[in-house]
């Protein structure tokens, strides 16, 4: 029997994305400048046209200067992430 992990909150990346740019003031134009992403690229992610690739949010964990944990962490929203058991 194979165990499917649950579906990734792609929702709550989104909101992580739209949280930190907001938080900072940022607009998209500045956002782009500061991570090397097209404009365009960071509207689609932040309005659900796209999920990008590791790359994409790499460059971003960069731009806002906080782990890619922290991004990438919003995925499991709603559920317990992979890792060893707790004691």
């Amino acid at each position: 029997m194979t165990i499917l992990p649950p579906d990734p909150d792609l929702t709550a990346l989104r909101v992580e994305l739209a949280r930190l740019r907001a938080g900072r003031g940022w607009t998209f134009d500045e956002l782009a400048r500061r991570s090397g992403l097209a404009r365009r690229t960071l509207i689609d992610l932040e309005h659900g046209h796209t999920t990008g690739s590791v790359t994409t949010w790499h460059a971003l964990a960069h731009a806002f200067d906080v782990p890619i944990e922290q991004l990438l962490g919003a995925l499991c929203g709603g559920h317990i992430p992979p890792g060893p058991p707790q004691s």
